[in-house]
């Protein structure tokens, strides 16, 4: 499987934390959509999840390359950003100060562990359902970076359209590399909160090593 972030979104593009709010694709998101599937090559299946800008992004994918029609996997959804979906980073700072730097989270936020059990059972259905095929799933970059955490990855920024290949062992996931399936994204895009967030956590965890001489 190849699981790829959806194209950018109208909440990406102004940096508000979307979780399982569905706001649609802005114009630059359908074109990454369609400059994504010059390099797809070809596919078996295309899956996406049920949110807008992913499913959207996935019905141009196959129809561009024809291959379909799109199943769509619930699972496969954004992590529940619960109170602060909607909001922008000063929103968040000014409503909940500190808790961006701390890495805490509001009651209604999904848990790593239950979106990580949520997205492995979706996994496991694909699995069930397509074992063999070469699949396209077009998912949400908290889903990737979960699964990038549960294999012992560092974390790293995914950009709209970036992609991790992932095959299915039966009893175990494997993570390969990631793939860019479109050129430079919009230099004006914010990276987004929960991403920036993530990317100082990584820094200050670098620094405290360092510090006490373990890099």
């Amino acid at each position: 499987m190849l699981l790829a972030r959806h194209g950018q979104s109208e909440w990406n593009a102004v940096g508000r934390w979307q979780g399982q709010a569905d706001p649609p694709l802005t114009e630059l998101g359908r074109q990454q959509a369609y400059q994504a599937a010059a390099r797809i090559g070809s596919v078996d299946l295309v899956i996406a999840s049920d949110l807008e800008r992913a499913a959207h992004t996935a019905a141009i994918i196959s129809e561009t390359i024809g291959v379909g029609p799109v199943v769509i996997e619930p699972g496969l959804r954004e992590r529940h950003a619960g109170e602060w979906s909607g909001l922008t980073r000063a929103e968040i700072e000014r409503d909940w100060p500190g808790y961006l730097e701390a890495l805490e989270r509001p009651p209604g936020f999904e848990p790593d562990d239950v979106l990580l059990a949520r997205v492995r059972e979706a996994l496991d259905r694909i699995h069930e359902a397509y074992a063999g095929a070469e699949i396209l799933v077009v998912t949400h970059g908290g889903v990737v970076y979960t699964l990038e955490k549960d294999g012992g990855l560092p974390f790293e920024r995914l950009p709209n359209l970036g992609s991790r290949w992932l095959a299915h062992r039966g009893d175990r996931l494997e993570l390969g590399e990631r793939i860019r399936l479109i050129d430079d994204e919009d230099p004006a895009q914010p990276p987004g909160p929960a991403a920036e967030a993530e990317e100082r956590h990584v820094a200050r965890r670098q620094v405290s090593r360092a510090d006490d001489g373990r890099i």
